[in-house]
């Protein structure tokens, strides 16, 4: 008999060995990554409260056999709830973090550029954030430019951006 996809039920699909062991593994690693998150990262994932105490205890535990054998411990307690939601809940925190990332350096070469005087860079800035006030924003960068010209410590290169910084989540 010749079956065709149609014929194919998904409800009678078996995962291969080696299937079961690569989810076991990536239940064990995002378990891993929890474990080394702060309380704050933890409130945000929504946690069983036997896994809360798994996790505690594996803080505690020294990276050795035990460590691990409890990661171990709470990947099964994972394949048993919901870990497509705790996966869901890391993951945008991360893209929360990598944004905060690419804004920071998008700040930094904003300001970089601005105290090496790029017109376009400044024009670009303005024209983006209109609500920037830029009779500031030139004092600043004046202050800056004048900073780095007699080697001074870059007070006015943090102010400018901190205010770049400001501007930019104001108006996003």
């Amino acid at each position: 008999m010749v079956y065709q996809y149609d014929d194919i039920n998904p409800d009678d699909y078996i995962k291969s060995k080696s299937q079961v062991k690569r989810e076991m593994h990536a239940l064990q690693a995002l378990g891993e990554r929890i474990v080394d998150m702060n309380e704050k990262q933890l409130a945000n994932i929504p946690l069983s409260e036997e896994m809360l105490d798994a996790i505690y205890i594996a803080r505690k535990m020294p990276p050795k056999e035990a460590r691990r054998r409890q990661i171990q411990f709470i990947g099964r307690l994972m394949r048993e709830g919901d870990h497509e939601a705790i996966q869901a809940a890391v993951d945008k925190m991360q893209n929360r973090s990598d944004q905060h990332i690419h804004r920071q350096h998008q700040v930094e070469r904003y300001r970089d550029l601005l105290i090496e005087g790029d017109k376009n860079a400044f024009q670009q800035l303005v024209t983006s954030y209109p609500k920037m006030d830029v009779q500031h924003l030139r004092q600043l960068i004046r202050s800056a430019q004048k900073e780095k010209e007699e080697n001074k410590t870059p007070a006015n290169a943090r102010k400018l951006f901190t205010y770049i910084r400001e501007q930019m989540e104001a108006q996003d």
